[in-house]
């Protein structure tokens, strides 16, 4: 009677045990891959050098393209285009007055082209000298030399002045372009994750500011095998799900945006169909985010059939 119960008592432990395994065996995985969530990242660089004088960014703000939210100080590019303003100003009021400066010249060319038509007209009639006629042909030819090299040396120096006016303006150009760089302005919409300097500090050009992500179009990174790969493509829809922990999950509508061209080494942290498989192929799965969703946590991923 012992032998028989402990004979049952055995039967009954191996089927419950059967059954279990049964259970987990023919249980299947909601999902095809998992992941972790990340970002595009962007890090905004100082493209000016000089304290901060203004730093409107707190980590976890939200900011959108275009807005301001730093002032490097301004002072010394202001003075340098204020020089170059005067400068300017310099080279314009030595611009000669071409008309005025050649005035007495053309008087005495005119004059002597007078003279030499009043000496041609008498050697004409025999009542001068036709040595007379050469002289003022001469002394016309020397004054039509002195106008030309006259005008000659004056447009040398209009085209110098010019030129130097013309650099000036390019130089009030750069400046301009660097106080404008003075003002920060955020690149893309996103969220600030991290911030490397605090208002009154001495800034470099290049140095860092801070790190604004984009939280909206977020994206998991996932690891197939060979054999999922097969049936994986860019374009192909698919549902994300953010793991909460304890069963609760946020399901979101993706698209799988970029597919590796090269195999790795499977990642500690990443589970794949196949956990054997040695090498795997990164892919991304672009999604919406609606705010719930975190850089850094883990995720699962079920692709649409092709």
């Amino acid at each position: 009677m012992k032998l028989k119960s402990s004979f049952i008592y055995s039967f009954f432990h191996f089927f419950i045990l059967s059954l279990l395994l049964v259970a987990c065996g023919s249980r299947a995985k909601d999902y095809d891959a998992t992941g972790t969530f990340e970002a595009t990242e962007t890090i905004v660089s100082a493209e000016q050098s000089g304290t901060l004088l203004a730093f409107g960014v707190d980590e976890g703000q939200e900011v959108v393209c275009g807005q301001e939210v730093a002032l490097i100080d301004t002072t010394q590019l202001w003075l340098r285009i204020q020089q170059a303003g005067a400068t300017k100003a310099v080279y314009r009021s030595q611009k000669p007055d071409m008309e005025k400066q050649v005035a007495a010249t053309r008087q005495q060319l005119s004059k002597a082209r007078q003279e030499e038509q009043r000496c041609r007209e008498l050697v004409a009639d025999g009542a001068a000298p036709t040595k007379m006629l050469d002289d003022a042909a001469s002394q016309v030819l020397v004054l039509q030399r002195q106008l030309d090299a006259q005008l000659s040396a004056l447009h040398t120096q209009l085209s110098t002045l010019n030129s130097q006016m013309e650099a000036a303006d390019v130089q009030v150009s750069q400046l301009c372009d660097q106080l404008r760089r003075c003002h920060v302005v955020v690149p893309v919409s996103g969220s600030v994750v991290e911030k490397y300097v605090e208002r009154g500090e001495f800034v470099a050009t290049g140095q860092p500011l801070f790190k604004v992500a984009d939280t909206n179009g977020m994206f998991i990174r996932a690891y197939l095998t060979s054999a999922q790969l097969q049936t994986v493509r860019v374009g192909q829809r698919a549902k994300v799900f953010a793991d909460y922990g304890d069963g609760r999950k946020k399901e979101y509508e993706g698209t799988v945006s970029w597919i590796s061209s090269r195999s790795e080494f499977t990642p500690k942290t990443i589970l794949t169909d196949d956990e054997r498989a040695d090498l795997v192929y990164a892919v991304k799965v672009a999604f919406r985010n609606d705010g719930f969703a975190k850089i850094g946590m883990y995720g699962e991923v079920k692709f649409a059939e092709p």
